[in-house]
Order: C-alpha cells, then sequence, then structure tokens
C-alpha cells in the first residue's frame, strides 16, 4: 500500500533539506520512495510544496486532491492552502508560525486568523505545534523543519536510530548537534 506525503511551507524554511530527511529514512527502511520537485516560487517568501510517497512500488511522485495521508506545514497558511489535498482520516502536523505572504505585507489583504481552528472545524486530525519557539530552544531558528521531522518520526517509527542515521547523512555536520536537539525536542511533543 502506497502512503502520501506532502511537505508544504515557504521558501528559505528547509522543507527540501526535510524531503531529503524523511526520503533517507524511508529508503533506509526498504520502501520504494519518490519524492517530487518543488513545485512553487522555492525563492525565500514564495509558497513551496514537495510530495514524498513510498511503498512496495511507487509509480508516481504526484499527490492528488484527497490522497494525502499527512500533511506536514512547515507555516499556518500553507497548511489551510493545501488542505484540500489531505485524505478523509489524514492528518496534518503544523507549525503555528505565520509569514505573511506578499499581499499581506503590501497590505492588499489580512492574514486570516483562527487557521488551527478552521482546519480543526473540518474534522481534521490537527497537531499544532510552535515549531520556532522549539527550534530557537535547540540552538537555531532554521531548525523548524527538523522540529517537524521529530513531531512526525512517531507516525512513521522505525526507531529514532534510523532518524539519527539520516540527520547524520543529510545534515551538514557543521549543525548535525543543534539539530539533533531540534529532532527530540519535535519528537518529545507527542510522547
Amino acid at each position: 500500500m502506497t502512503k502520501s506525503i506532502m511537505i508544504v511551507g515557504v521558501g528559505g524554511q528547509g522543507t527540501l533539506l526535510a524531503s531529503r530527511i524523511l526520503g533517507s529514512v524511508l529508503l533506509g527502511q526498504g520502501y520504494d520512495v519518490k519524492v517530487s520537485e518543488v513545485h512553487g516560487m522555492s525563492q525565500r517568501g514564495g509558497s513551496v510544496v514537495t510530495y514524498v510517497r513510498f511503498g512496495d512500488k511507487v509509480a508516481s511522485p504526484v499527490i492528488e486532491k484527497g490522497q494525502a495521508d499527512l500533511i506536514i506545514a512547515f507555516e499556518a497558511l500553507e497548511a489551510a492552502r493545501w488542505v484540500s489535498f489531505l485524505k478523509k482520516g489524514g492528518r496534518i502536523v503544523m507549525n503555528t508560525q505565520e509569514i505573511e505572504p506578499m499581499p499581506v505585507i503590501t497590505g492588499a489583504a489580512q492574514y486570516p486568523e483562527g487557521i488551527v481552528e478552521h482546519i480543526r472545524g473540518l474534522g481534521i486530525d490537527v497537531v499544532a505545534i510552535d515549531a520556532l519557539d522549539l527550534a530557537v530552544k535547540a540552538g537555531t531558528a532554521r531548525a523548524v523543519n527538523v522540529v517537524l521531522m521529530g513531531v512526525i518520526s512517531h507516525s512513521l517509527d522505525f526507531g529514532e536510530d534510523v532518524w539519527m542515521k539520516a540527520l547524520e547523512d543529510c545534515v551538514p555536520k557543521k549543525v548535525i548537534d543543534v539539530n539533533k536537539k531540534a529532532f527530540a525536542l519535535g519528537r518529545a511533543v507527542n510522547e
């Protein structure tokens, strides 16, 4: 059975590194894994989405509306933007951080309020955390992506050692310690 995960966020948040870590974990467990190219404006500030599909045999990396088992949202508005891709019974793990898109910055629009409540009101299982706060506690605001990998590690429970190996394989050596702390803080959210 093929599982589908979407990683959504804003350019510059580390969604690509998160997809590499996740792909490394899944490949290490013997799954056929397909990771899509990034769709959207990958420069800092634009909406970014990456598809990760895994199973015994995966034909395509593309996830259609209503097919995602899990959406990992690095930013609140991105969770709302992509919620229609979640399948019935799926889950959203989201960072509650709000990054204003250009229309809000220029005053042409307002950032929506109550996003978490709105998504929960749709009957969706939502894990909403302040991943930025946990990343800062780990030592760097840039580790939001790894905090979120820690949070989802329980949903894909292959053992902490598997996740640590993926971090060591994917994260630059000079920042591995802070990223391991970030992962541990994220993993502790669901314990």
